[in-house]
């Protein structure tokens, strides 16, 4: 007691502040990390609406973390929606599924958002819209070994951005000692509001997968995580969840990068990960929003993961918003489809401006992790002239990782990989915060990031 207010601890995620005659909870968060505006209002309160794909899909066998899905279908071949076209093609793949019914043309090289050509399957959209029979089930009829089964069988990935093939990530060597599942709703990368418009018109949807992966693991108490610059969303849900006793709300201060895995995890539960360890060693298994819902949609409506919801949003555009596409469809396409620029860009991302790739071609096809396009008038990054470090010790200051950026970046730029390492550089979690606040603007977390993929490949090398 201290002046009239109690401090209560709440199980091991949580304070409730009593005092004066209210209740307050103490919104969680992890220490370092920046405040960049988040450019929120130019699409979050534009809901969801469907953009359908042209006349032709290109559908990427790489849409996740793991070998490319091996193709099952040939040109000539008509295809239906929904239907298995490529099957995965090793322990971490997953199958894609065909957006549309048409014909397939063939097998294409395109870009990737990250530069890279990827081969796709290339279809000729009938614009029918056949789909296949999907099987559809009550959750209180499916047991662990189906709902891992479903999962695999719809291609379901984390769709986040990383891709991780779901029914590898929920069946850890030790599911008895999952404890936490961590809902990674933050969505803390500024312009992205995608998640925020399925928590406000999926709820339903998102809590029930919420649910069948909660039946997975005996023990597991979900915790989901959401900035408090959503707090339509946290009462919503509060109220949907006050009845249930195995998913708690969990207010989570506005700040970047409140949605990066290892700082939801600690600010959450308080167990600390590193880079060589994963959640699941610390009892946790996290996903985000989209993940849970195509996650419902496999499990309970046998659907497939063939479409998505993501943030068209920036200064230049005619319709900023959230839309859900189909996977194969374009970039141009949905631009043109929504009314295409205002303004002539200098710069567009793909995915969020602190951890997103530039890109410099818009015939790109979306896939299961394409979580939003950013299209800005003025690229301001590019405008900045980097000078000498001033040794002021910002980067320090907002490193969620309490690394010394500007020593990484120094050894990073010497070629001094050993340096590299005694400044624990693989322990970055590339999130950009270091270059955020550099007044020297140079270009910390490209260099590190460089340097990590350098060491990786060398060690990858030597086994």
């Amino acid at each position: 007691m201290f002046l009239g207010i109690e401090f209560v601890k709440i199980e091991e995620y949580s304070l409730i502040i009593r005092g004066f005659g209210e209740v307050f909870m103490k919104h969680l968060s992890f220490e370092g990390g920046i405040h960049p505006g988040d450019f929120k209002d130019i699409a979050k309160n534009h809901e969801i609406k469907e953009v359908l794909p042209g006349d032709i899909v290109l559908i990427p066998l790489s849409q996740h973390i793991g070998a490319p899905a091996i193709p099952l279908v040939e040109k000539g071949d008509e295809v239906l929606v929904g239907q298995l076209i490529a099957e995965a093609g090793g322990f971490v793949s997953a199958n894609v599924h065909s957006s549309v019914s048409g014909k397939v043309k063939g097998i294409k090289s395109s870009f990737s958002t990250t530069g890279f050509q990827v081969q796709c399957i290339e279809i000729e959209n009938n614009h029918l819209y056949e789909h296949v029979s999907f099987d559809s089930r009550l959750l209180e009829n499916v047991e662990k070994e189906e709902i891992l089964e479903r999962i695999k069988n719809a291609g379901v990935v984390g769709m986040g951005g990383a891709g991780f093939p779901s029914h590898v990530k929920l069946a850890p060597k030790n599911p008895e000692a999952i404890d936490c599942l961590i809902v990674n709703a933050a969505e803390c990368e500024p312009y992205i509001t995608a998640d925020y418009r399925c928590m406000l018109e999926a709820s339903d949807e998102f809590l029930l997968g919420i649910e069948v992966v909660l039946k997975l693991f005996d023990k597991a108490v979900a915790y989901i995580g959401i900035e408090d610059n959503k707090m339509d969303c946290i009462a919503l849900l509060q109220d949907k969840c006050k009845d249930k006793d195995n998913i708690k709300v969990i207010p989570l201060v506005t700040k970047y990068p409140q949605g990066g895995e290892r700082q939801l995890i600690h600010a959450i539960t308080g167990r600390k990960l590193n880079s060589s360890m994963l959640p699941n060693d610390v009892g946790c298994i996290v996903n985000n929003v989209e993940s849970f819902i195509a996650i419902k949609k496999a499990v309970i409506d046998g659907i497939p993961a063939y479409q998505r919801i993501l943030t068209l949003s920036g200064d230049c555009l005619q319709s900023p918003g959230n839309y859900l596409i189909s996977v194969g469809m374009t970039h141009q396409e949905l631009i043109d489809q929504t009314g295409g620029f205002v303004l002539t860009p200098s710069k567009i991302i793909s995915g969020g401006p602190m951890m997103g790739f530039s890109i410099f071609h818009l015939d790109t096809p979306f896939t299961k992790t394409s979580s939003s396009i950013v299209c800005l008038h003025e690229d301001v990054v590019s405008m900045c002239e980097s000078s000498v470090c001033i040794n002021c010790g910002r980067c320090v200051s907002v490193c969620p990782s309490k690394l010394v950026p500007s020593r990484l970046a120094k050894a990073a730029e010497n070629g001094d990989q050993q340096g590299f390492m005694d400044y624990h550089g693989l322990e970055c979690i590339e999130c950009g915060s270091c270059s955020y606040v550099c007044p020297a603007k140079k270009h910390l977390k490209q260099s590190i990031s460089n340097a990590k993929k350098q060491i990786i490949a060398k060690n990858r090398g030597k086994k």
